[in-house]
């Protein structure tokens, strides 16, 4: 055994405790200092080892983070997105949500017959867009033809002797020898709206106006066959106008055939105050009175004066009211007429200068006038 260990005494924790603090002990670790034994150098490369695996660690944590949050950002909009639906009570609920619902399922399973139903109805679409205009076109060519029918009917009869004169205004109507050559010219073309347009409006008025003529022309069977036309037709339950015209008509037709044939007089007289009390019934402004108007001249042919006066009264009393706004401007002359015609004392004298307008600066100054001669006349002694 050396005896360096041999002459080394033991150490106790305590000795050992107060050895670090003697001076040798001191400046034997100062000496050491560094120096790196194998162990410490094997400590440290562990400890750095340790702390870049801890580093590595963070950093792939990290990067796995960002990776896996720029994969959800891609996938947006890639997949469908599952909603959730209406829950069945709400469904239930509601029956106009689930028939819709029940319509989206049925064309999702039938595209195709929808596919198919849409184009044709896109088609119909179509052909009633050309249907519709070819009826327009026909309606114009109708009007057109009609307007000249009326020209013909309101023609001037007889050459104008003033035809030359360049500063007289012409008369743009047509011309024709006779009122017979008038009236069968009119006939032509009336005839010829009702065969080429037949069921348009314009047919149904030159049918009006057909009997219009036929009435002048007084072949009352054939009137009186184009008036009823016109009272069935569409038109007429559309337009009450072309109605109370053709009832008119209709009473005035019976009134020619009373006169045309005595033996007949008392049926037709009826049949045409029939046809003027309907009239009277045609919800269209005048034709009320007018209908009463007609209704009074049947029944002073009937010998019944009494009433006829009664319901001339009627008719004088409603015109007075509307004033100037009366639809038939001449029945206040006719109506006037009639009933100074029954009863002379039931109105007044008419005045043969007209009525007398008091707003006339010359009315005025007129009165003014026959004023002053009177005051001149009561001075004189």
């Amino acid at each position: 055994m050396p005896e360096d260990e041999k002459e080394k005494p033991k150490e106790t924790g305590d000795d050992n405790a107060l050895d670090a603090f003697r001076p040798e002990a001191i400046a034997e670790r100062i000496d050491r200092i560094g120096d790196e034994t194998e162990a410490d150098r094997t400590a440290r490369e562990e400890e750095v080892r340790l702390l870049a695996r801890k580093k590595d660690q963070k950093k792939k944590g990290k990067q796995g983070l960002e990776a896996s949050a720029a994969k959800r950002l891609h996938k947006i909009g890639q997949k469908a997105v599952k909603r959730p639906g209406l829950p069945a009570l709400a469904i239930d609920a509601d029956p106009i949500l689930e028939r819709a619902a029940k319509l989206r399922r049925w064309m999702g399973q039938n595209a195709r017959s929808v596919a198919v139903i849409a184009g044709v109805v896109l088609l119909g679409g179509g052909i009633f867009g050309v249907i519709s205009y070819l009826g327009q076109k026909k309606e114009a060519a109708a009007s057109t033809l009609l307007a000249r029918a009326v020209a013909d009917e309101r023609g001037k009869v007889g050459e104008d002797k003033d035809e030359d004169d360049e500063n007289r205004l012409k008369d743009p109507r047509p011309s024709f020898k006779t009122p017979e050559e008038r009236r069968d010219a009119a006939l032509a073309k009336y005839a010829e709206v009702v065969a080429k347009y037949r069921g348009t409006g314009a047919a149904m008025l030159a049918r009006l106006g057909q009997a219009g003529v036929l009435l002048d022309k007084r072949d009352v069977d054939a009137a009186l066959t184009a008036y009823r036309d016109v009272r069935s037709s569409p038109l007429a339950l559309a337009d009450g106008e072309v109605r109370g015209r053709a009832l008119e008509g209709i009473g005035l037709v019976y009134e020619l055939k009373a006169f045309l044939n005595p033996s007949e007089r008392g049926a037709m007289l009826d049949e045409a105050l029939k046809a003027f009390r309907e009239l009277e019934k045609t919800d269209v402004r005048g034709f009320r009175e007018l209908g009463m108007y007609h209704q009074a001249r049947v029944l002073e042919a009937q010998g019944d004066r009494a009433t006829a006066l009664e319901v001339l009264k009627k008719v004088h009393a409603e015109i007075s009211k509307q004033g100037e706004a009366t639809v038939f401007p001449y029945l206040d002359t006719v109506v006037d007429d009639r009933i100074r015609a029954l009863d002379p004392s039931a109105l007044p004298a008419k005045n043969p200068y007209g009525k007398m307008d008091m707003s006339d600066p010359r009315m005025r100054q007129l009165l003014e006038q026959l004023q002053r001669g009177q005051r001149g006349q009561e001075q004189k002694p």
